[in-house]
């Protein structure tokens, strides 16, 4: 098998080829999926190896201790050569990691051969393609998770074994001092206890990141906006607790701790920081200085390691290895999130590389997974393919009749800033429309929509509106979490639904909706996909006329900042902003390709901030979404391209459009706002409705475009391109 080893004497990386280790009694042998790089505590172990035998001595003034007590006892000679035998042999990386279990040794049996487990230890859980792992280092991974979020149950764990040391209560102000891997859990894990977190870091996407994930407020430690949150939050009186997360030679963590902390406050160090604690802060406040070691209670315990010698419950709650079941737990139940900490993911075999990449600052990350073959060959849940559901409509169920003077009645489900913005204004003054009912969870939201666009009624009732026979057809304009849910529920109820995107945010709620479709047997649905319908984009299109050979589409997408406290940030609930926006793209791609694609590739920047996706399509032509919030404000935030054929369409952001070909045609500027195209969807749909006519897009190419959304998270994941299945 294959392993990741370095020599600490030459600070050589290799991949080598070494034996499988044996199945011992008292452990399992598992078959690694995924295993993650602590950019951490691995790094500072890569970048010791690399300095000089001085550098090395000033890093580990421990381990030179030992030396010169060995001189003192066995001599400088024997120690020497002691001391190079153990620098100049090849050493072992990794200590978390997700994989399947082979073999099970005597006196094992709480998992079987083929259980996904999450194993811990720096000798049990390597960058390795085989490892033995004693019984108190694995536990069993929940039904549904991930194996390469369960990857993360080490790190994990060190991080909760942290937050149980400083013993956060309800309500209590929480300061983590360095938002790296560790950092960045901590901050999840004390926000889901119920404190308040204010992070610091003097990296800026390291502070955005934390803010997205719970955090209140972050902030570089050199400036006066991270004091400043302190004092607003705790009326002046400090922090309860901080979390020492980070690493390197400066006291300033420790010092800012002091300063920031209340009187009596606890102060835990997680991570590997200089520790010179100002003896008048900490003695004026009488903080209590606390230490957290490692993954908890069994660390560093031979006994309880490796001859699997539980602790009793009743005396140790909380173990290594409860720690570690606890926090896939977490992860299983969405309390954590931790897939936008994965800033990369490399095949094992470029493990050597990815360190390199890793040291030289050329590749930035929170944290990188390498993922082993066989984790891809084995055709797990994570493999790269993504079925596209089939549409199966059961027994059609024909449009209502309605008579043809009579004016469609339409009820809201959801009235927030996008539907009374950009979808009633277009429908209050529309000829044989009625706004029969708006359906808000708030009593006042729904009074305020009725005033301003002439609702018939407002209620919060959603079941009222659903059996009410005199409405026509229902909007769900709601939260992106709830869609899917609504939508079957009005599509079992026989209605024509339109709902905005996205349709579903997983591929389980996308089933679910299709299933509706196949029960009732209604496949009257619409998905705010505007763009296909922009008066100036379907120009361009005619314009460029028909294609005979293959196509290449760039569109450039200038997302922008979110501000803070904004509901699209709310990714375990509510997706990513991809998930949620990006079937607009997708969408308009097709449209202009003709053709639902057929494989979905995507990269992202660390955090996943800016991504692209390349979709192929079945004639050959690509599409390439650059979706990116790190732009400039006053840049547009639409551009598209579109070559082929010798010729070439252009779009600058909804205000101008060219063709370039043997003539060349350009638009006039538009006189008034930009038109995306919901005027124009909206008297589609309306019309649809009111004629019993087909829907303005297929069924099949919303949920084409559905799944190809669906998979860039896949794709994010494996590191890998996604084929689209297409069912049957």
């Amino acid at each position: 098998m294959k392993q990741v080893v370095q020599n600490y004497k030459s600070g050589e990386l290799a991949v080598l080829d070494v034996p499988v280790p044996g199945c011992k009694p008292g452990g399992v042998l598992v078959r690694t999926a995924y295993s993650l790089i602590s950019t951490g505590t691995e790094l500072m172990k890569v970048s010791e190896a690399g300095m000089s035998m001085l550098g090395k001595a000033r890093s580990r003034p421990d381990q030179v201790a030992k030396v010169m007590q060995s001189v003192a006892t066995n001599g400088m000679s024997a120690t020497y050569r002691k001391v190079i035998n153990q620098l100049d042999s090849y050493t072992p990386l990794g200590y978390s990691l997700c994989g399947v279990v082979e073999q099970v040794g005597p006196g094992i049996d709480d998992v079987a051969v083929g259980d996904l487990v999450a194993c811990a230890g720096n000798e049990h859980a390597l960058h390795a393609e085989l490892n033995w792992v004693p019984k108190n280092l694995y536990a069993r991974v929940p039904d549904g998770l991930a194996p390469q979020h369960a990857a993360f149950g080490t790190v994990g764990s060190i991080a909760l074994q942290g937050v149980r040391r400083g013993e956060p209560q309800l309500g209590e102000v929480a300061l983590v001092i360095g938002l790296g891997l560790i950092g960045q859990l901590v901050v999840q894990l004390l926000v889901a206890s119920g404190a308040r977190v204010i992070g610091v870091d003097p990296d800026p996407a390291r502070c955005e990141l934390a803010e997205r994930l719970g955090a209140e407020a972050c902030g570089d430690p050199a400036s006066a906006a991270v004091e400043n949150s302190v004092a607003e939050i705790t009326g002046g009186l400090g922090v309860d607790q901080v979390y020492l997360a980070a690493g390197g030679g400066s006291n300033q963590p420790v010092e800012l701790a002091a300063r920031l902390s209340r009187d009596r406050g606890r102060v835990v160090d997680i991570g590997k920081c200089r520790l010179d604690l100002p003896w008048n802060a900490y003695y004026e406040k009488e903080l209590d200085v606390r230490f957290s070691r490692s993954y908890g209670p069994g660390r560093y315990d031979p006994e309880y390691e490796l001859e699997g010698r539980d602790y009793p419950i009743g005396y140790v709650r909380w173990t290594e290895r409860r720690n570690l079941a606890c926090f896939l737990d977490l992860l299983a139940r969405d309390n954590v999130d931790v897939e936008p900490l994965v800033s990369h993911v490399a095949d094992f075999g470029d493990a050597v590389k990815t360190y390199q990449r890793l040291k030289d600052g050329e590749l930035k990350a929170v944290a990188v997974l390498f993922r082993y073959p066989e984790a891809v060959e084995e055709g797990e849940a994570e493999a790269p393919s993504v079925a596209v559901p089939a549409v199966r409509r059961g027994t059609s169920v024909p449009a209502p009749a309605r008579s043809g003077r009579a004016p469609v009645r339409l009820a809201f489900v959801g009235a927030g800033n996008y539907a009374t913005s950009m979808l009633l204004p277009h429908l209050a003054q529309r000829d044989g429309v009625e706004l029969s009912t708006v359906v808000t969870t708030t009593a006042l939201s729904a009074t305020n929509a009725q005033r301003k666009f002439g609702f018939a009624r407002a209620t919060t009732d959603l079941d009222a509106v659903l059996g009410d026979p005199s409405v026509d057809a229902v909007f769900v304009v709601t939260r992106h979490s709830s869609h899917a849910e609504l939508t079957r529920k009005a599509l079992l109820a026989g209605k024509t639904v339109f709902v905005e995107k996205p349709l579903a945010l997983t591929e389980e709620e996308l089933a679910g909706v299709l299933a509706a479709v196949e029960e009732s047997g209604n496949d009257r649905l619409q998905v705010g996909f505007n763009r296909r319908f922009a008066p100036l984009l379907q120009e361009a299109r005619k314009q460029f006329g028909a294609r005979t050979g293959p196509a290449s589409l760039r569109y450039l997408v200038n997302a922008g900042r979110l501000q803070h406290g904004s509901w699209y940030l709310q990714q375990s609930t509510e997706g990513t902003r991809f998930a949620g926006e990006g079937g607009h793209f997708v969408d308009t791609a097709s449209w202009l390709l003709d053709a639902d694609p057929t494989s979905v590739y995507a990269v992202a920047t660390p955090g996943n901030e800016d991504l692209q996706v390349v979709l192929d399509y079945p004639d050959g032509s690509t599409a390439t979404l650059s979706y990116v919030t790190s732009g400039p404000s006053g840049f547009p935030k639409e551009t598209l391209d579109l070559v082929a054929d010798g010729r070439a369409l252009r779009l600058d952001d909804f205000v101008r459009a060219s063709v370039y070909g043997r003539k060349r045609w350009v638009s006039s500027r538009l006189p008034k706002a930009r038109d995306k195209g919901q005027s124009a969807e909206l008297a589609a749909f309306v019309k649809a409705v009111r004629t019993g006519g087909p829907m303005p897009v297929p069924l099949e190419s919303l949920v084409a475009t559905t799944a190809a959304t669906l998979a860039v998270r896949t794709s994010l994941v494996s590191g890998a391109p996604v084929t689209l299945a297409r069912g049957r």
